[in-house]
């Protein structure tokens, strides 16, 4: 039942997704996911549904490079990215399959290694959340300034939300210098909710989501976990944006996401690895047989 499920939002009708109407728009165009595995779970998504309607795959490619994973529907000449950047600047997170990094390093003023990847970009949509949070009490990160090259390199230790906005603000004066915004459309992707504990609305299951095949039906209904405060936080800075006329849309997916407790992972969680892709006939990266 829950696959033929659709969103209806108040004030419009909301069509049913058309891969040939997308590749039309994005004839000639680059369309480029940055950030973790929300936007990569996102990419995967999309391709899949894109390259179901190219059966053809003379007329489709897919290159691996890193931290950029491409597609590319050639007939449209039409791109389609991801690029691999947790925390937004450059850090000791960025390599896209060894990244389970407890000791948290960013470099405060490094971003252009990672903006090279997507600065020819029509479409970029950013998202950086989960990697901010906490994960124990008294869990802080760090942050490095200057560099070894230069011998002032330092390192200082700041909350995880102070790192946060260390990575907003130079993201946001990155884009402010270097975005025409003639070309490029920039959003900016909310958190998804974590959806752990099935006792947070009720369900019989009081640890898990497994099973789960029902939506919650409160309407505006707000998990006790869900914190919309660091989407405020990146309004405003991007905010400051406007007047030099670029405007960045913040998607909010959390209430949306809210609802769909069913769509938790849970159990069949598995973490992003060559040996996994190796299973997927679109997705098969170099050394796979």
């Amino acid at each position: 039942m829950y696959q033929h499920w659709r969103w209806q939002p108040h004030g419009c009708d909301l069509p049913r997704f058309d891969a040939i109407r997308l590749l039309e728009k994005l004839r000639n165009k680059r369309l480029v996911f940055v950030g973790d595995s929300l936007n990569r779970n996102q990419w995967v998504s999309l391709v899949c549904m894109v390259e179901i309607s190219i059966p053809d795959s003379r007329h489709k490619m897919h290159t691996f490079n890193g931290s950029l994973i491409s597609f590319k529907a050639l007939e449209y000449n039409a791109t389609i990215d991801l690029y691999w950047s947790p925390l937004l600047l450059e850090s000791n997170s960025d390599d896209p399959l060894v990244h389970r990094v407890e000791h948290r390093i960013i470099r405060a003023d490094r971003i252009e290694k990672h903006a090279s990847a997507w600065r020819d970009a029509n479409i970029i949509i950013f998202n950086s959340y989960v990697w901010w949070r906490k994960h124990k009490a008294d869990m802080r990160m760090k942050v490095m300034y200057g560099s070894f090259e230069s011998g002032d390199a330092r390192l200082d230790e700041v909350e995880m939300i102070d790192g946060f906005e260390i990575a907003l603000k130079k993201l946001t004066e990155w884009l402010g210098e270097n975005i025409d915004k003639n070309k490029t459309r920039i959003f900016f992707a909310g958190s998804s909710p974590s959806h752990s504990w099935a006792s947070n609305w009720g369900g019989e299951n009081s640890n898990k989501c497994l099973n789960e095949t029902e939506p919650i039906y409160k309407v505006g209904y707000k998990a006790a976990t869900t914190d919309y405060s660091m989407m405020e936080k990146a309004k405003s800075y991007f905010g400051t944006l406007e007047e030099k006329g670029i405007h960045i849309q913040i998607l909010n997916i959390t209430e949306l996401s809210e609802y769909r407790k069913d769509g938790h992972p849970t159990v069949f969680r598995k973490q992003f690895a060559p040996s996994q892709l190796c299973g997927l006939h679109a997705l098969v990266p170099p050394g796979c047989s």
